[in-house]
């Protein structure tokens, strides 16, 4: 098969030929029909996952058709069009017993602890758990999000966040992942406030339903939301990962409001300084939130179904599989508006 593969970090992927994937007994193989490229592959890239080995294939966010089945798999067949979270369970752990295979204790995460999706074929563990059926009406190049950016921030909504109707919610960071919180935050009754440096994202915030916006390079942003909010956002999510959005997001906040952090924070941001007083002093609620479980993917799916959420308005190049090196290694300088998704292979 045709894939992109890197054999050191930080040095160029090439567009290779490789073997195969064969379908482990509780696996499957899949066909890929799109993959999605996101800053969690950038610095898996970059060297700061240490589940990586070299040489490796990126790639997490991804759907396809079933193309081989295990021997043990008795719920998928060769043909299904599916989807999978980035973090699949192993079935076996204390936390996939209790639901939450999001933080599996032996988790596999396709294009980290194994080879993903920027190729023609992937391997997907233990498929009865982790794979998910796609709306028949959705095309490939809309799926990938599911499995990471858009049922991220679906969970960190919805699940983690709890938002209601009425409160005020902020989003540091306009890419993938924050536009899809706008969009959700939105469908649930919130006011949205959607924080970014590109006008362009800023603008596409708004289209998707944030009541106001603001350039981090403009505007003292904690300030601003206060403002606006008349004491603070109930709920902050910082969606890009980085100090001065993790602070800004915490600062923002009413008293007994929730930060949450979805983007990643590694390499050199990550142990940033927190903003302990205030955390204290108002009992700010500090929450990670980390992909989604198969098992509720049907709660999302309800809402794209009835139209109150459209991840097809997330989708912004399509790219070549031969394209992809270039849009890798550039995720830290430039990232369209919308997702970046590989459609051609």
């Amino acid at each position: 098969m045709k894939a992109v593969l890197f054999e050191k970090f930080q040095e160029a992927p090439k567009l290779t030929t490789v073997n195969d994937p064969t379908p482990e007994p509780h696996g499957v193989v899949l066909k890929v029909g799109a993959t999605g490229v996101c800053r969690s592959d950038w610095h898996g890239w970059m060297g700061h996952d240490s589940d990586i080995d070299l040489p490796h294939i990126p790639g997490h966010e991804l759907a396809g058709v079933v193309q081989a089945v295990g021997k043990d798999v008795s719920n998928w067949k060769v043909g299904d069009r599916v989807t999978v979270p980035f973090i699949c369970g192993c079935g076996s752990c204390s936390e996939c017993h209790a639901g939450q295979q999001q933080v599996c204790l032996h988790q596999e995460q396709p294009g980290f602890t194994h080879w993903g999706s920027f190729a023609e074929y992937v391997g997907i563990h233990q498929a009865d758990l982790n794979v998910v059926a796609l709306p028949q009406d959705m095309d490939f190049a809309t799926a990938p999000s599911l499995g990471c950016r858009f049922a991220t921030s679906f969970r960190a909504v919805v699940d983690q966040g709890k938002v209601m109707a009425g409160q005020w919610v902020a989003v540091h960071g306009c890419g993938g992942v924050g536009l899809s919180a706008v969009m959700i935050a939105n469908a649930v009754g919130a006011h949205v406030i959607g924080i970014d440096l590109d006008p362009a994202k800023l603008k596409l915030a708004k289209e998707l339903g944030a009541v106001a916006v603001f350039n981090g390079a403009k505007e003292d942003v904690p300030d601003a939301i206060r403002d606006i909010t008349k004491g603070g956002a109930h709920v902050s999510m910082d969606a890009l990962g980085h100090s001065v959005t993790m602070t800004n997001s915490i600062l923002c906040l009413r008293p007994r409001g929730k930060h949450i952090q979805v983007g990643l924070m590694l390499g050199d941001q990550a142990a940033p300084a927190v903003p302990m007083p205030k955390i204290v002093g108002q009992e700010i609620e500090l929450l990670g939130s980390h992909g989604m479980q198969a098992h509720r993917y049907g709660a999302m799916l309800d809402m794209v179904a009835s139209g109150k959420l459209d991840p097809a308005r997330l989708v912004g190049n399509k790219i070549s599989l031969a394209d992809a090196p270039d849009a890798l290694m550039n995720m830290d300088k430039f990232q369209s508006v919308g997702a970046t998704v590989i459609t051609r292979f």
